[in-house]
């Protein structure tokens, strides 16, 4: 394959990921709840996370125990100022706050960070199986002028997502991935 084919398919894969987006944002918005979470000075809701601010980006992380979670989570802390710039940003946990907020501060996570104590919040946005167990994802919710909050957007993570570079860099080396799995040292 010519180096011209490979800039041609980049740039309808490009295409498609706006063509993606906008159907995203697109779709009919979901209203929720303001749900309640454990934070590491007390009681936060779901509300409290946008900062002030109309958009909201929250990260669904499985805990301290799922490598690739923390890989994506250290990935964020980098472009928090960003983030932050136009929207709300925060991840919840399945940890337990006192566990989340020593991880984080190991992590030097410089993020909002919060505890979905009972698993219920992961379970209604659709990030956790029938047992609770969590999955990873990403959700972009609105906050309305009457303090309404709807669900716009959603998608979940995994090797190879746009939200991590770190795999897009590796597709770049002569062996790729190579098996590579993310570490950490607690």
């Amino acid at each position: 394959m010519s180096l011209e084919e490979i800039k041609t398919l980049e740039q309808q894969i490009l295409d498609l990921k706006k063509k993606v987006a906008e159907l995203k944002r697109a779709q009919t918005p979901i209203p929720v709840a303001d749900y309640e979470f454990d934070g590491p000075d007390g009681l936060v809701k779901l509300s409290d996370l946008f900062q002030g601010k109309p958009d909201l980006v929250l990260v669904c992380n499985m805990g301290r125990s799922c490598r690739h979670c923390t890989l994506w989570a250290d990935g964020f802390n980098g472009v928090v100022p960003e983030l932050e710039s136009r929207a709300g940003f925060a991840l919840i946990s399945a940890d337990k706050i006192d566990d989340l907020r020593k991880f984080a501060a190991k992590r030097s996570w410089r993020f909002q960070i919060a505890s979905d104590r009972d698993g219920q919040f992961r379970k209604d946005m659709g990030f956790a199986d029938a047992d609770g167990d969590p999955w990873p994802g990403v959700i972009g919710f609105r906050k309305n002028a009457d303090g309404s909050i709807d669900r716009i957007a959603s998608a979940e993570l995994g090797e190879g997502d746009d939200f991590c570079p770190t795999w897009h860099l590796f597709d770049l080396l002569a062996e790729g991935w190579n098996g590579w799995d993310p570490q950490y040292r607690l």
